[in-house]
């Protein structure tokens, strides 16, 4: 039995702690609202984000930070990739360096184009940094929490901490692989988000099976592209953090960022989509952030720059379609 924090209280971190202590480990489940919290706790479950999922005898709740990491030998930062900041800033002081520090946040920092593993190395210093790890993969909260067999990749630097966090998360309905090409791991969960935006609005438009499996190929290219160029090993896109989360997020009806698409492919406007949403859809977020990363470093992302031109420059969805249909022709390998 290990000592789990969960940093983040919403679907995934709710999913991720209910896991972690149905495997035997003893879990704090950190929420932001000292009121949220009072509010799990009595109930043994989270109704908002994952309902009829009961928490285990050995999942706690709390809103204290400094008391949910305490004596931790692993931290899970569950909380949206615009949080991951802050709360490393928060948990630094008090971090033993013997801490195993997992990022389960898909995203790219706005201003810095920091992946998620980068930001916790930097804000939490050379003391922790070789002990940063990443979990992603195709994995819905939902199914987790319910206890659907699913399979993730585990990554880190160093394959002994990876093998750690293996250890840590494998169950009988979680399977976990390791690897050590961070980068592309984390290039894969984030810049999904951005192609599942589009496949949803070609759903959206009534535009049928040829064309979402377009976008979910050429969305891969995209990616693979981009991972490249920062230093990822291309056989990674190929598996689980790559093709399997991309084809997971542009199908599943469980997928905000396809919600995200489909309703704007609908007619609906974004400002009204995104304030109906009780969680965040990280695509629209990291559009912006992919497209400027891809900018700096001279990286052609034509379907992710026409989901920038939607969300920020008030594009027409079907326009955006046309546009990334009429480009000039070219050999499938460039």
């Amino acid at each position: 039995m290990a000592a789990v924090a969960v940093l983040g209280a919403g679907s995934w971190g709710t999913a991720l702690a209910v896991h972690l202590a149905r495997s035997g480990h003893r879990v704090s489940l950190w929420a932001r609202s000292a009121e949220f919290a009072a509010q799990l706790a009595r109930d043994g479950a989270n109704a908002s984000y994952l309902p009829n999922v009961a928490f285990p005898p050995t999942l706690a709740v709390t809103a204290d930070l400094g008391a949910s990491c305490d004596g931790a030998e692993a931290l899970v930062f569950a909380c949206p990739s615009t949080g991951i900041r802050t709360l490393a800033e928060g948990v630094r002081s008090g971090l033993s360096g013997a801490t195993i520090v997992v990022s389960a946040a898909k995203g790219i920092e706005q201003e810095t184009g920091l992946r998620m593993s980068e930001l916790l190395e930097t804000v939490l210093g050379a003391a922790h940094a070789a002990r940063v790890s990443v979990l992603s993969g195709p994995s819905f909260a939902r199914e987790v929490g319910v206890g659907m067999p699913t399979a993730v990749t585990a990554a880190a630097r160093d394959i002994g901490v990876a093998q750690a966090v293996q250890q840590l998360f494998n169950g009988p309905t979680f399977r976990v692989y390791t690897a050590t090409d961070v980068v592309g791991v984390e290039i894969g969960g984030a810049v999904k988000n951005v192609i599942a935006v589009a496949a949803g609005v070609a759903d959206g438009l009534g535009f049928g099976h040829n064309t979402r499996a377009a976008l979910i190929t050429r969305g891969l290219v995209e990616i693979t592209r981009l991972a490249i160029r920062l230093g990822a090993d291309r056989h990674t896109l190929a598996g689980l953090s790559g093709m399997g989360d991309l084809v997971l997020t542009c199908t599943g009806d469980l997928s905000r960022n396809r919600t995200v698409g489909l309703r704007l492919g609908r007619g609906e406007r974004l400002a009204a989509i995104v304030a109906g949403m009780s969680e965040v859809a990280e695509g629209v977020r990291n559009t912006r952030s992919v497209r400027d990363l891809a900018a700096r470093l001279d990286v052609e992302m034509p379907i992710t720059e026409q989901m920038y031109l939607l969300l920020y420059e008030d594009k027409e969805p079907r326009q955006a379609v046309i546009d990334l249909m009429s480009r000039g022709v070219k050999r499938e390998t460039d």
